[in-house]
């Protein structure tokens, strides 16, 4: 979903000023954005370069989601809430397209803080600010929100928020929020990018309940229609009280939104031909390079864009669960890595568009290359008597994975992980691979999508060449998402965004506390303490340069552990969409900015006119 997701004197200290605390200066300041790492580009421009102030406003922007809905509140955790729910809803500042760790006013029109010692933060709202019904958004309505995410919310944002200490009502529109750490940069980021309910909405409703009734939001829109399951569409709200500020003007043009919901993606693809949606992000390689050529695209209907942004790619990869026997043994997950054949597939099944993932942090600065700097040996030293022999051997090497010939039989690299197997104590009997125990090895591969048996079928077929009996195990997306909260499975698909500015999200993705947590995001199970050690340095750093720096040390110890298989990505987003969207000629850098898109009048009239017809 796109998230729209210095210790205080107890009174009477100035804001803006220097303040003496444990013997050094602490720099408290008052400012119209959050920026960590230096002043930000935009904090005196009335409009954001990626916008255009000259924007129309109309037309109806429609894309499809698989699956189903249940639940309107995506802050709870139950039932799988509705596509497009957060532009109900608005935040305390909103984020920079172009510029990592910065936040411009929203519905905080500024805050004060210690940048260099963030162990505090005060939005000031803006007292402008209203909730759809046009009741004031107030500080006890921030109180409430933040109460209620830490303490009946998703246990994955129960632990994002797990470093605020209490949120107190200074006034009416001053909220002040105390962190439990003297000193956590990425906390005032956090806290200004979390969706603010309504207090009083709330009096007469259980937060923790699956819910379809409409909930009172603040944002850009409201909802107009729900065909249960089906579908979900939202209206622009004319009288949206922040249309006019800066992060907004020439933004959210279209008048209506519309999720349009499918159980298939081969079927949704057929909806998308025929005009039941109208922007189309292709996941599917064999569709992008093939399948467009029906008669939309030949008459011009149909664009082609491949988004390109600034930022980690995806990570898409194959998940052992760490939990369990025999993926608690790190040279069993290494020759499973082996018997991926990337190669083969790009070529068989791809047609060469994507690239191996070799970060997890691919396709940005945060990823590791080569060898170890000086500077990240360095960092590592103290832990690597501490690893695995196994990991700190991968930790010290200049990392790639294993490549084949592409023939289609991954002959070396199979070897080496029957060779890394048997090394291991494993052996084998009648062809099958048995434990140190003397028991045949048997693994499940849970998916919940049945076209993806296609491209998993390789890589099942050569586990079962080292002797491993796989099954593939297709099950409904509900069935998918208890059993993964509840972390009951072998091995599974993943495709998770990576974040330019990592921080606190990264102990929900690989910290060992989050392992033990039911609904939380470290699905291999990951109990480390040199990775939970530099998610702290990055949650701490001071500078990006620092973040930078810990996430390349982050980012081999997780590859060296061997804890999933990054598969592959692509070098953008692409997207098809019906000949009607028009975009800002400047483009964001981090974000493919879709926001700022408008229906051109004249265009969406042809298009409605082909539809017609045909």
């Amino acid at each position: 979903m796109q998230q729209r997701f210095a210790k205080a004197k107890p009174m009477g200290f100035a804001l803006g000023i220097s303040l003496m605390c444990s013997s050094v200066w602490a720099v408290v300041q008052t400012t119209p954005y959050i920026s960590i790492y230096g002043k930000p580009l935009y904090s005196a421009q009335s409009i954001m370069p990626y916008a255009n102030p000259n924007a129309p406003k109309g037309g109806i922007l429609s894309t499809s989601s698989n699956g189903t809905f249940d639940n309107l509140n995506s802050m709870n955790g139950k039932g799988r809430y509705a596509e497009g729910v957060n532009y109900l809803f608005d935040t305390l500042m909103d984020s920079s397209l172009d510029e990592p760790n910065v936040m411009y006013p929203l519905l905080a029109e500024k805050v004060t803080y210690d940048p260099e010692h963030a162990n505090y933060i005060i939005f000031h709202l803006n007292p402008k600010a209203r909730f759809s019904n046009g009741t004031p958004v107030t500080a006890e309505d921030v109180k409430f929100s933040f109460d209620t995410f830490q303490t009946k919310a998703n246990l994955g944002l129960q632990m994002y928020l797990s470093d605020l200490a209490k949120t107190e009502v200074l006034s009416k529109y001053d909220v002040k929020m105390t962190f439990k750490s003297k000193n956590n940069t990425e906390m005032p980021l956090i806290l200004a990018q979390m969706a603010i309910y309504s207090k009083a909405d709330w009096a007469k409703k259980d937060f923790g309940k699956v819910t379809m009734q409409p909930i009172l939001g603040s944002g850009p829109y409201l909802i107009e229609r729900i065909d249960a399951g089906r579908s979900i569409t939202y209206k622009r709200n004319p009288n949206y009280w922040a249309k006019d500020l800066p992060v907004n003007r020439g933004r959210y043009n279209f008048d209506r939104l519309k999720y349009v919901y499918y159980r298939s993606l081969e079927v949704a693809f057929e909806g998308f031909k025929t005009g039941q949606f109208t922007l189309q992000e292709e996941m599917s390689a064999r569709n992008w390079v093939t399948n467009y050529d029906f008669p939309a695209v030949k008459a011009g209907m149909i664009v082609k864009y491949n988004a390109k942004v600034e930022k980690p790619k995806d990570l898409q990869s194959f998940v052992m669960n760490t939990r369990r026997a025999p993926f608690n043994d790190i040279h069993f997950r290494q020759a499973l890595t082996y018997a991926y054949d990337f190669e083969w597939q790009n070529k068989a099944y791809f047609y060469g568009q994507y690239q191996r993932l070799q970060s997890y942090f691919s396709g940005s600065e945060l990823a590791a290359t080569g060898k170890p700097s000086a500077k990240e040996l360095e960092i590592l030293k103290p832990y690597l008597a501490k690893l695995s022999p196994l990991q700190a051997q991968g930790v010290l090497a200049n990392w790639k994975y294993s490549a084949s010939d592409g023939g289609g039989f991954n002959r070396n690299n199979l070897l080496i992980a029957h060779r890394i197997l048997q090394n291991a104590g494993y052996r084998y009997q009648n062809g099958l691979l048995l434990d140190r125990h003397g028991k045949p090895i048997r693994i499940e591969f849970m998916i919940h999508q049945d076209n993806l048996q296609r491209t998993l079928m390789p890589y099942v077929r050569n586990l079962k060449k080292l002797g491993i009996s796989v099954n593939i195990r297709v099950v409904d997306v509900p069935q998918y998402l208890e059993r993964t909260r509840k972390n009951d499975f072998d091995m599974i698909t993943l495709r998770m965004p990576m974040s330019i500015t990592p921080g606190n999200e990264q102990q929900q993705l690989w910290g060992s506390k989050a392992a033990d947590e039911v609904g939380n995001y470290n699905f291999a199970g990951i109990k480390n303490p040199a990775i939970d050690a530099m998610i702290e340095k990055i949650i701490q750093s001071k500078n990006r340069d620092h973040v930078v720096l810990y996430s390349r040390v982050l980012d081999r110890l997780l590859r060296a552990g061997f804890y999933q298989i990054p598969t592959y990505g692509k070098d953008g987003s692409w997207f098809a969409y019906w000949n009607m969207y028009k975009q800002p000629t400047i483009k964001p850098k981090l974000s493919t900015g879709i926001d700022y898109w408008w229906s051109d009048p004249v265009q969406a009239a042809k298009v409605g006119q082909y539809l017609k017809k045909n």
